[in-house]
């Protein structure tokens, strides 16, 4: 078991510490938050134990937990980095892209290894379909929420829209050629809703609408792709595959054919892949201990978690 401590014991901490007391991949150490009076709440309300500094608690760990606010991630990462410590990190990475880089290459000179925390790879409705998902042409996708003052202190793309942009970049296997955006603040000082066109060298394009003043939750997100449509709904955890295929010999009486100007028939196909329900926060974190453990590449890199960022950073500069 690998040893563990959390760095933040805001909402998300919490969730983080029960999780890591949880699991049986590690053994959960303690936690430190500078701010005393949570910090010893939530001590005396769970018996988590409670570190006087961030120094002592990545002393007594192999695995530092970092979910505090964005803009100390890349301090606490870089005093767990030096001290020979591995990182899972919350998403974004860090503050600023230049940050991630310098996270990213202090990693890699220690030996060190790190994940970010973009949840939504392991929500079970993108996992049962992920696999077919192949070469997708034309994404779209949107992440509405209704208003939450958490989360306020960054624009909208960084607080919603990069898990869109870290699951976009991780099914289209191309570099990203241009990006064109807008974004309007409602009721915070940075943009609440926005919307982004992402086009890449091999000629995808992905549209992308996130919003956090809406009357409604929705997550969906759509693959258009060869033969194939592809729909995953990551908040009712749904998936549905739509195959276009050639006409068999002897079609049944109640098959969907379409025929195109050019004469040529497709039968259409519906699959509702089964999902498996899951923690997927639990999931992404024992993924992570795996991934020490043999010495292998984590599933959201340093390194896609800082493409992440420099993507949504492009996006971001386009307002």
């Amino acid at each position: 078991m690998l040893k563990a401590g959390v760095l933040g014991a805001g909402h998300l901490g919490k969730i983080h510490l029960r999780l890591l007391q949880q699991s049986e991949k590690y053994q959960l150490v303690g936690f430190y938050d500078p701010f005393t009076e949570n910090a010893k709440k939530v001590a005396e309300e769970f018996g988590y134990t409670l570190f006087d500094s961030v120094e002592e608690l990545i002393d007594a760990v192999d695995v530092v937990d970092i979910v505090t606010p964005t803009l100390s991630h890349f301090d606490c990462a870089k005093q767990a980095i030096e001290k020979g410590k591995h990182i899972f990190i919350e998403k974004p990475i860090t503050n600023t892209v230049l940050e991630a880089e310098a996270i990213r290459t202090l990693a890699s000179q220690q030996h060190i290894r790190g994940q970010v925390g973009h949840v939504e790879r392991f929500n079970p409705a993108f996992t049962a379909v992920k696999d077919m998902i192949d070469t997708p042409m034309f994404i779209e996708t949107h992440r509405l929420a209704e208003f939450n003052p958490r989360g306020t202190d960054v624009p909208v793309v960084l607080d919603l829209m990069i898990h869109d942009i870290d699951i976009i970049l991780s099914v289209v296997k191309s570099k990203v050629k241009n990006v064109h955006a807008s974004g309007v603040s409602v009721i915070s000082e940075t943009p609440d809703i926005a919307n982004a066109r992402i086009e890449f060298e091999n000629g995808c394009v992905a549209n992308l609408t996130s919003s956090r003043i809406s009357m409604k939750n929705m997550r969906k997100s759509r693959f258009f792709q060869k033969d194939a449509y592809i729909s995953v709904d990551f908040l009712e955890k749904k998936s549905e595959v739509v195959r276009m295929k050639d006409v068999p010999e002897k079609p049944d009486e109640f098959a969907m054919i379409l025929q195109n100007a050019e004469g040529v028939k497709k039968q259409i196909y519906f699959d509702n892949p089964e999902v498996t329900a899951n923690n997927a926060i639990l999931d992404e974190l024992e993924s992570f201990a795996d991934a020490i453990n043999n010495d292998t590449t984590p599933i959201v890199s340093l390194s896609q978690g800082t493409e992440a960022l420099r993507v949504a950073q492009m996006i971001i500069d386009c307002f």
